[in-house]
């Protein structure tokens, strides 16, 4: 199974800018994307990538703002977050789901999920 290890979380004032990692050991996945949990609310999906294409698909609160990346070799993920808002406060996962599927943004797609590292946005 697929191993998955989050870091780059912390404290940021609102308009700064974050990057999150998350570690990948191994690449029998269909799709990886990136979740947040805040307080009290629901997992939602912030970016969901194909593994073999790199096609993402971000939600519409974060666009514009947030971009997926990776490294060559895909043992490496990135969440880049600029323009934070205190919305943006949560924890934040990365996940992994084998199954094909168009719900990219759906945490019930995945079944394969990092730690968290936290998110806070406040001056």
């Amino acid at each position: 199974q697929v191993q998955l290890v989050e870091s780059g979380g912390g404290l940021v004032q609102p308009g700064g800018s974050l990057r999150l990692s998350c570690a990948v050991s191994g690449l029998n996945y269909y799709a990886i994307g990136w979740f947040r949990q805040a307080p009290g609310k629901e997992r939602e999906g912030v970016s969901g990538t194909i593994n073999y294409d790199g096609t993402t698909y971000y939600a519409d609160s974060v666009k514009g703002r947030f971009t997926f990346s990776r490294d060559n070799a895909k043992t490496t993920v990135y969440l880049q977050m600029n323009n934070l808002k205190p919305e943006d406060t949560a924890v934040y996962y990365c996940a992994t789901t084998n199954r094909i599927s168009t719900g990219l943004l759906l945490p019930n797609y995945y079944d394969n999920w990092g730690q968290g590292t936290q998110v806070t946005v406040s001056s």
